[in-house]
């Protein structure tokens, strides 16, 4: 296949746009809302809608800059027709990048359009070209990935370090705003724990890592998971590894706090 010259997919389009509007007041009502019900994931994406600005623009300039980026717009691949192989991924070596994420997402009940649903709450930009689209739905099915990549778990606390290190990739400030906001209750919730040295270390790993978002993932699921990780120069999550037993004891706890309350209430 012929790829695409840096000319087709240069953004230019994208640079001359007015800016996105920061919106305080709805990333507020969000995060209150996901306070409320952290399950809530529709309201993620609501806040980082309220505050991103000008990234997700920025983001696609870089992404179209890259070799792989224009490969993958001239193809017009969906990442999820990928991950959503089972059999495929189930096939691979254990111990490879796809063998490792098709159990992750086996032992967390989850589907790799489990995302979409939730992030359909943003109504679509008129404004945004079909390579932009095809960018911006591969950033957001790869959060599952960048789970099983980095090592950090989808504890509530682990879900945070992924969100710090995506902060330190995107330079979104809604992800950014998440972080703050939740850093500060989860100290609260697990007094035991070095939140926020767990936050900074997931930080500077984002900063050192490569920039993921341009990464073949369909080329790396059939390569063990250790190459990936060195590949793509990401680091051990030493912090997050010595809190993790006390945050999943703290996430048990909770389901089972959740669980009680829906039986009081069918009862």
């Amino acid at each position: 296949m012929t790829i695409a010259s840096p000319t087709e997919f240069d953004g230019k389009h994208v640079a001359k746009r007015k800016r996105k509007r920061i919106q305080p007041l709805k990333a507020l009502r969000a995060i209150r809302a996901l306070i409320a019900d952290k399950e809530d994931t529709s309201q993620v994406f609501r806040i980082i809608d309220a505050l991103s600005g000008g990234a997700n623009d920025r983001q696609f300039q870089r992404f179209v800059k890259t070799e792989t980026g224009q490969r993958i717009l001239a193809e017009k691949r969906n990442l999820i027709t990928a991950l959503s192989d089972r059999d495929y991924l189930s096939s691979l070596p254990a111990g490879t990048l796809g063998h490792t994420y098709y159990e992750f997402m086996a032992e967390e009940n989850l589907t790799a359009d489990g995302l979409v649903a939730a992030s359909e709450v943003i109504p679509e930009r008129d404004d945004r070209t079909e390579q932009e689209r095809i960018f911006g739905y591969r950033l957001r099915d790869q959060h599952d990935l960048w789970h099983v990549t980095t090592g950090y778990g989808r504890d509530g606390l682990g879900e945070l370090a992924l969100l710090a290190f995506t902060y330190a990739q995107t330079r979104n400030r809604g992800i950014g705003f998440i972080v703050l906001v939740g850093s500060r209750i989860t100290r609260k919730t697990l007094p035991d724990v070095n939140v926020w040295s767990v936050i900074r270390e997931a930080y500077r790993n984002g900063k050192k890592a490569a920039w993921l978002p341009q990464t073949d993932w369909e080329a790396m699921l059939a390569k063990p998971l250790p190459e990936v990780r060195s590949l793509l120069k990401i680091a051990e999550p030493r912090a997050y590894r010595e809190a993790e037993p006390i945050a999943l004891a703290a996430e048990e706890a909770f389901k089972a706090m959740r669980s009680g309350e829906a039986q009081a209430i069918a009862a």
